[in-house]
């Protein structure tokens, strides 16, 4: 497999909201974005039909997904550290340092999000938040201690609702990873999650 900006960034989808099958042989990609699945698809040249699904105590086909059968990808995955049934049991993943921060992109677009409030502490003083969510404790770790190493950044890993954790950034480290991830607007990027960030950071170009 040749790296890639895109191919990164659809490893991050894939990392977030895909899935492999036990046959060893199919990857699926749920989302309940449609641009994340034409990104999805653009990023990994695939042709294959866009599909709706539901999800357990669902009725309405709220989700979009696009799946495909690939042996020599899939073992691929295998490779890199992706398994079957991997919510919990996530770690570490064979991402080159190269192209780390285009894979955390795509994470941050499945399983990621952006926030801020008011600091009571100070007057006219707002916190923002840049965050990522797993199930697995092992797989924030590797997250936090990659961007530790390639950006000198620290962020707090916490355990929240529903038997998930989150790996947080603040402030002057949230605009730091921000800038990172979104090095080059040429490249894919969910642009909902965007919009949100330019609303509470500001213009890109001052990050």
């Amino acid at each position: 497999m040749k790296w890639s900006p895109k191919f990164a960034y659809a490893l991050g989808l894939l990392t977030s909201d895909g899935s492999l099958s036990i046959d060893g042989r199919h990857v699926n990609f749920t989302s309940k974005e449609l641009e994340l699945i034409k990104l999805f698809r653009a990023c990994l040249c695939l042709d294959n039909a866009i599909g709706r699904k539901v999800r357990s105590n669902e009725r309405e086909k709220r989700y979009y997904q696009v799946q495909f059968g690939d042996v020599i990808f899939y073992r691929f995955l295998l490779d890199i550290g992706l398994t079957p049934k991997k919510s919990k049991t996530i770690g570490s993943l064979k991402i080159p340092d190269d192209f780390f921060f285009d894979f955390l992109r795509g994470y941050f677009d499945g399983d990621g999000s952006v926030f801020s409030h008011k600091d009571r502490r100070w007057k006219n003083s707002i916190m923002h938040y840049l965050v990522f969510i797993s199930a697995s404790r092992n797989h924030l770790q590797w997250i936090q201690d990659t961007n530790r190493r390639l950006l000198s950044i620290r962020g707090a890993i916490s355990q929240g609702g529903r038997g998930v954790f989150q790996l947080r950034y603040a402030k002057r480290e949230s605009r730091l990873l921000a800038k990172r991830l979104y090095y080059h607007l040429v490249l894919p990027y969910g642009k909902r999650k965007f919009r949100k960030l330019q609303k509470i950071m500001g213009e890109w170009r001052n990050w």
